[in-house]
């Protein structure tokens, strides 16, 4: 097996793949990236082509957005079954598919390509890759619960909010420190909100500003926390809520996977709350690339203790 450390430059793709000896398996999936280095994704791609005895490797290649096109025609020459496209990649991803799936239109980004009968088609697992990490972690479905999307103007909580609104949630509350941009996502979201039988009403969804004051205003009628933003990544990060505000009936999720334990994580945990980190929606939106690939049901538990081994060092 490849140096699941290692990213190759696009020039290197053509010698890799005539390969120098018997035991270097040709590469058939890929994940795109500038910087791409950190992406943990061979580490649970490459498991899970073992073992379900599939021939090939999972690489990491650093791609320039502007070289996105000419790498993407350079591995569908090559045989590839497609790659993922991580920041800055994944609206380049979209422009260049020749199909689409609805929630990757309205999501804006790709993160998931493949290669279906000469066609460029792409997709975007980060969404349902979220949906099933709830229910993996708090054992409940997120379309039951009132949520609030901390950050929900980046790409990350953008995707996040627009499969919330999907999965018809009990209400969603947008926060964001630049407030436009939630309001501008949230007005793509009102008719979600308010073409079903269940619950009519504008009120389920709802803008707040980022401040003790306007999280105060809502927060005691949330089920479910999801950080989508940055912050907590360094110990130097300002605080996204105060602890006083955390009540032992929220639900808390952190889409940050390194450090495992934010201040927010360990905030929830000091007061009761049920938490996670965001390492199972890494695996999941991997393992529903996989099943977009293979068209078969991706090994889960392999993938996830190929995860827990790359970062073993960090949680220990």
């Amino acid at each position: 097996m490849n140096n699941l450390n290692k990213s190759y430059e696009l020039e290197e793709l053509s010698k890799w793949n005539e390969g120098s000896g018997t035991e270097k398996r040709p590469a058939i999936l890929s994940v795109f990236g500038d910087p791409v280095k950190h992406s943990l994704s061979p580490n649970m791609h490459n498991p899970a082509l073992q073992n379900c005895g599939i021939e090939g490797e999972y690489i990491k290649i650093r791609v320039p957005e502007d070289n996105f096109t000419q790498a993407l025609s350079k591995i569908k020459d090559l045989g590839f079954h497609g790659t993922n496209c991580t920041i800055p990649l994944k609206f380049a991803a979209l422009n260049a598919c020749d199909h689409v799936d609805d929630a990757a239109k309205r999501m804006g980004a790709v993160n998931t390509i493949s290669f279906e009968n000469g066609k460029v088609i792409g997709s975007n697992s980060d969404g349902p890759g979220l949906v099933r990490a709830i229910r993996e972690e708090f054992s409940i479905d997120i379309r039951d619960l009132r949520v609030m999307i901390l950050g929900a103007g980046g790409g990350a909580g953008r995707a996040v909010a627009i499969q919330c609104a999907m999965e018809k949630v009990e209400s969603l509350v947008l926060v964001n420190r630049t407030i436009e941009k939630a309001k501008k996502l949230s007005s793509e979201l009102e008719n979600d909100f308010m073409d079903d039988n269940i619950h009519k009403g504008p009120s389920r969804l709802k803008v707040i500003e980022w401040s003790k004051l306007g999280l105060k205003s809502e927060i005691s009628d949330i089920d479910l926390i999801i950080n989508a933003s940055s912050l907590g990544m360094s110990s130097s990060d300002p605080e996204l809520i105060s602890q006083n505000l955390l009540e032992p009936h929220h639900l808390i999720y952190d889409m940050i996977y390194s450090p495992s334990k934010t201040k927010l994580i360990r905030d929830g945990i000091s007061i009761g709350a049920r938490t996670a980190n965001g390492l199972s929606m890494l695996l999941h939106q991997g393992a529903i690339s996989f099943e977009t690939w293979f068209n078969q049901e991706a090994p889960v538990e392999v993938m996830k203790k190929g995860l827990e081994g790359a970062i073993q060092p960090e949680i220990n």
